[in-house]
């Protein structure tokens, strides 16, 4: 019998990302999980905002990663001031072809390529009130769970809210 499994080394795809985006999630998130994080990519936000990547570790530690493939892409996008409330730490992940004077200097920065990632420079914590972290832990959750139902039975589940 065929197994009809699905494997996926890249993050959620939804066809708005770039090549280069998603080989930068890829090495972004192959450096968190070595760190002890668990990822969840595309995560929709209490906010209605759409992060790229929220990763969370056994101490519940919640880390916001912004991809940003180009100078024009980081210009373009005034949206990540707003992703600082939903997590403890906020980074963003890029080729080493971005220099990184570009990004403001209050968060972290990951460089990385579709193979993995290094943190070049530490993210300035700010822990989350409890209630916001709950709230966070439950999207991711629920999230996380919605999209392994889906894998397992693609025709059988219902998209959940805020979910493509």
């Amino acid at each position: 019998m065929k197994s009809t499994a699905v494997q996926t080394e890249t993050p959620m795809i939804d066809r708005r990302q770039s090549e280069t985006a998603l080989a930068v999630a890829r090495g972004t998130v192959r450096l968190l999980r070595s760190l002890g994080f668990s990822c969840v990519a595309e995560l929709a936000l209490p906010s209605g905002r759409r992060a790229d990547l929220v990763a969370m570790n056994d101490k519940g530690d919640i880390w916001i990663v912004e991809i940003k493939s180009s100078v024009e892409d980081l210009r373009a996008d005034q949206k990540w001031p707003d992703y600082r409330v939903h997590c403890d730490r906020l980074f963003f992940a890029f080729t080493q072809d971005l220099p990184c004077e570009i990004f403001p200097g209050d968060t972290g920065l990951i460089v990385a390529d579709a193979y993995g990632a290094h943190l070049h420079c530490e993210a300035p914590e700010h822990k989350l009130p409890a209630a916001t972290r709950k709230s966070m832990m439950l999207r991711f959750a629920m999230t996380a769970a919605h999209r392994l139902n889906r894998l397992h039975d693609p025709q059988g589940h219902a998209t959940w809210p805020n979910e493509f």
